[in-house]
């Protein structure tokens, strides 16, 4: 089994603060790797370097063995934890954007997924509650054939019972020759999809590795460990 992202050393300061230090680790090919940890605790900054969009300070990341760049960039398909898309869209010329922006876009399988979610194409994004943009960008983010998903928070706007369906739609479809990269503080809920954690706390890992491997070492389930590692901070419950 191939790495397609490696971490190597990686550190990311503004002005004094660390937001990041000396952060290392790989994610397999076919994997679904969950990022956890309590707010501040670098998730985010690390993503966006993953995905090319902030510069680590020192250290490396390779996707495919290639560091973040143009050639990354048409890889990773990343969801933000801001909503970006433009109110005065329709949800099909958000995907009609996006069609054109990026060359592995496919619009059929973006169809299946509004169907999926529940959308239609000609609902305009100014009209759709929060749980309902965030099905929408979920649709958009998953209609490319990228070989990198990138998630940030992506489930907050949605009540259990559509969690449960769209993680279940999802995964059901996800490639072997792709990975996934998710943060969330709703643990027990999405850990059951997890090949491999990282837990970061004050922007290095203080804990990581194979899911099961975890478990079975520490007796615990993954949402357990959050409770125990981060102590004071609770998990976000359904």
């Amino acid at each position: 089994m191939s790495e397609l992202v490696e971490v190597v050393h990686l550190t990311k300061r503004y002005l004094t603060n660390a937001a990041l230090s000396d952060v290392s680790f790989q994610l397999p090919e076919g994997h679904i790797m969950g990022l956890l940890g309590p707010n501040g605790s670098g998730k985010t900054t690390l993503m966006k370097i993953i995905a090319g969009l902030l510069y680590p300070t020192a250290g490396s990341v390779f996707i495919d063995g290639v560091q973040p760049g143009i050639q990354t960039k048409a890889r990773v398909s990343f969801l933000p934890d801001v909503n970006q898309l433009n109110r005065w869209m329709s949800v099909g010329e958000a995907g009609d954007f996006f069609h054109d922006f990026y060359a592995d876009f496919e619009p059929e399988r973006f169809k299946d997924l509004l169907k999926v979610m529940g959308l239609a194409p000609e609902q305009k994004i100014s009209s759709l509650s929060k749980g309902m943009i965030e099905k929408a960008r979920l649709s958009l983010v998953f209609a490319r054939r990228a070989r990198l998903y990138i998630l940030d928070e992506p489930f907050g706007g949605l009540d259990p019972l559509a969690r449960r369906q769209i993680l279940d739609a999802l995964v059901a479809d996800f490639r072997s020759d792709a990975s996934m990269l998710v943060s969330t503080q709703m643990v027990g809920e999405v850990e059951r999809f997890f090949d491999d954690v990282v837990f970061l706390e004050s922007g290095g890992i203080v804990l990581a590795g194979e899911a099961e491997d975890l478990r079975a070492q520490r007796n615990a389930s993954v949402e357990e460990m959050y409770r125990e590692v981060y102590g004071h901070v609770e998990t976000r419950q359904v």
